[in-house]
């Protein structure tokens, strides 16, 4: 029997898993005003259709290109040049034996995301991302096999059991966001809160132009690393009144503006170049849009206590080459 496409929400749910949306809705959480009337990331259609490839040994024979191998056995050339110890520029010789590495594979469709990919089997991003050996900028393209981590004995099979199964946090938001791209670049940042079709790739900021800003002033609440109870934050948080404009750290593109993460709610994530991105969280109000262009200091929402937020606050990160750092190490003057 032929599966049904399985249709996914793309600004998928930090922690909680997309089970955690619903209850969220149902206990009234503070509602966010967008620029857009629907979500920046809009439903996506994946179909977890992986084909199942047997391991073999493929004699090359004259003409044949590694990609022209790697579609017809179902592998990939990524995977078979790993398996093979071959680099770019992945010559190959008649007669040579390359061994087809064995798995369950996922053939990737133009504008579908990593998170999406991985949401649609039920298994963790970042284990995709292992197994690929994928690397910085995390860009996937249209005909690109990924290999799946194997068939567990308790495999989800059905959507909500899958939905269940997937969790995320905001490094997976960064590294499998971005949709698959074709054969096109994708267009010039612009200042202007245009939204960003959800199949096209955002820019990346040319440099980081070097020193952030506080995005609000107020009381710190929390601090940076281990807390209470074994939690660690992975920012800081700044009690603050409701409807505070709230200030880009620094230049920078917007990699994700929206209300589709159930912990943070509104929230809004900044790529500034250079392996640097803040994140702003807990917002009332999001003034931008995926892909717009932002100056240092330009308001891009207003502070709130949306998503499990018991109280107005922004919640504020920094990373670094995808790990969270102490922003108040990269901050100037006193805190707030």
């Amino acid at each position: 029997m032929p599966r049904t496409p399985m249709l996914l929400p793309c600004g998928f749910f930090l922690a909680a898993g997309l089970a955690a949306t619903a209850a969220a809705r149902e206990t009234g959480e503070a509602p966010v005003r967008l620029i857009e009337s629907q979500p920046v990331w809009k439903a996506q259609q994946v179909l977890p259709d992986a084909v199942t490839v047997a391991p073999s040994t493929y004699v090359v024979k004259a003409g044949e290109t590694l990609r022209g191998i790697g579609h017809r056995s179902g592998a990939g050339s990524e995977s078979i040049a790993r398996a093979n110890g071959l680099r770019y520029p992945y010559v190959i010789r008649e007669g040579q034996r390359l061994a087809i590495p064995g798995g369950r594979y996922h053939r990737v469709s133009e504008g579908e995301t990593g998170i999406a990919i991985a949401a649609a089997y039920g298994v963790a991003w970042g284990r995709i991302v292992e197994m690929n050996a994928l690397a910085e900028p995390f860009m996937l393209r249209n005909g690109q096999r990924l290999l799946l981590p194997d068939d567990g004995p308790h495999e989800p099979r059905t959507m909500e059991e899958r939905a269940a199964a997937f969790r995320i946090d905001i490094d997976d938001v960064l590294t499998g966001g971005q949709p698959a791209s074709g054969k096109d670049k994708p267009p010039p940042a612009s200042s202007q809160p245009r939204p960003l079709p959800s199949n096209m790739p955002i820019a990346e900021p040319a440099r980081f132009s070097g020193g952030f800003a506080w995005p609000v002033r107020g009381t710190l609440l929390s601090r940076f690393g281990p807390g209470a109870g074994g939690a660690r934050n992975n920012g800081i948080d700044i009690a603050i009144p409701a409807g505070t404009p709230i200030r880009a750290a620094a230049d920078g593109v917007v990699a994700y503006a929206g209300d589709k993460v159930a912990v943070f709610g509104g929230l809004m994530l900044v790529n500034h170049g250079g392996g640097w991105v803040s994140a702003y969280g807990h917002a009332s109000r999001v003034d931008v849009v995926r892909g717009q262009k932002v100056r240092k200091g330009q308001i891009i929402g207003l502070t709130g206590d949306s998503g499990y937020a018991s109280h107005p606050k922004l919640h504020f990160e920094l990373r670094k080459d995808r790990i969270p750092v102490n922003p108040v190490d990269h901050l100037p003057g006193q805190e707030p």
